[in-house]
């Protein structure tokens, strides 16, 4: 019988879906690309007589790998070992931090994950450009949209240009300015390597900032670097992109949207936003989303913006499902 020790991360894998069983397999599955569902399942069909021990080991290592990133997430590397030796003993959670560690689950930078956006900002704000791209590449979208937010208005465009055209890091670099930082915020930290940044990089911390952030930035990149502005907006999506969907697309968003949202978002959007959207209404829902947007009166520039993303959001997710298509750059790419 084989040993767990030697398998590939790719053996463990295939083995953890067998033992699950079809459909929680199934259910894992659509989260992957297309190359590792390709991997994984030739893997598994290699994988003729799995043992019920070494099945048990390798659920038991999940479980417990699962265990060490939860108490990671929830309070940083010193509280998750401190989790792990309560549950463990001292040499088991040194060896599963080690392995959490060695994998790609633990990043540079992640012991700024719980430090409030705008004190982030403050430390970071004095440092180089580049420098502070850098650490926000490796934050999740969601916070780093929130540090950029919280930076000077005049350094936010460069910020955004040097993520876009960030490419492979030395490790040693990496470990410098994650000393750097670590000092000023706190004390606790873990290194890693990979090529961050990049267009897509920038584009899911914009598609998280306010509206007037993405403005000024844009706005600044359109005439400092334009084809660099270009590039991040074929991969953007707004709400006056709507007009870019199919009718088909446009009626599935309409199921998944509330009234009053919608009626919301027009008021503040174009007429070719609007006569897009009545085209996929029936004549009666038309009519009345004309009445509601007329009897509201006056709305807030906050509340337009808040009933847009809203929209916004529901697309991304039908496009991240491979529900909808949304042609980008003349081309259609369907996202899974």
């Amino acid at each position: 019988m084989r040993e767990l020790r030697p398998l590939t991360g790719l053996q463990k894998a295939a083995i953890f879906m067998i033992s699950l069983g079809v459909e929680n397999s199934a259910k894992i599955i659509r989260h992957l690309s297309d190359s590792e569902v390709e991997r994984v399942t030739a893997e598994m069909a290699n994988s003729h007589k799995v043992s019920q021990e070494l099945r048990g080991k390798v659920l038991e290592e999940f479980s417990h790998m699962f265990m060490a990133q939860e108490a990671f997430s929830s309070g940083g590397i010193e509280y998750a070992k401190g989790v792990l030796e309560r549950a463990f003993g001292s040499q088991k959670a040194v060896e599963i931090i080690s392995r959490l560690a060695n994998s790609s689950s633990i990043r540079p930078f992640d012991f700024v994950r719980t430090t409030d956006p705008k004190q982030l900002a403050a430390f970071i704000q004095g440092e180089h450009p580049q420098t502070i791209a850098l650490i926000m590449s490796y934050l999740m979208p969601e916070r780093a949209g929130l540090v950029l937010s919280a930076l000077d208005q005049e350094i936010q465009p460069e910020v955004a240009k040097r993520i876009a055209v960030m490419g492979q890091i030395s490790p040693e670099i990496v470990r410098e300015i994650e000393g750097v930082l670590k000092r000023k915020v706190t004390n606790i930290g873990m290194q890693n390597s990979a090529t961050v940044g990049g267009i897509k990089s920038v584009v899911d911390v914009l598609n998280r900032v306010d509206h007037s952030t993405v403005k000024n930035i844009m706005d600044s990149l359109d005439i400092k670097e334009p084809e660099l502005a270009e590039s991040i907006k074929s991969q953007m999506f707004v709400f006056e992109d709507i007009v870019q969907l199919d009718d088909r697309a446009i009626q599935q968003v309409l199921r998944q949207v509330e009234n009053r949202d919608l009626a919301v978002a027009l008021k503040g959007g174009s007429d070719v936003v609007a006569a897009k959207i009545k085209k996929n209404m029936s004549s009666r829902a038309a009519a009345l989303l004309k009445e509601d947007m007329e009897y509201m009166g006056p709305i807030r520039l906050r509340d337009v913006e808040e009933a847009q993303s809203k929209i916004v959001k529901i697309i991304r997710q039908l496009e991240e499902s491979g529900e909808i298509v949304i042609s980008r750059g003349g081309q259609d790419e369907l996202i899974y």
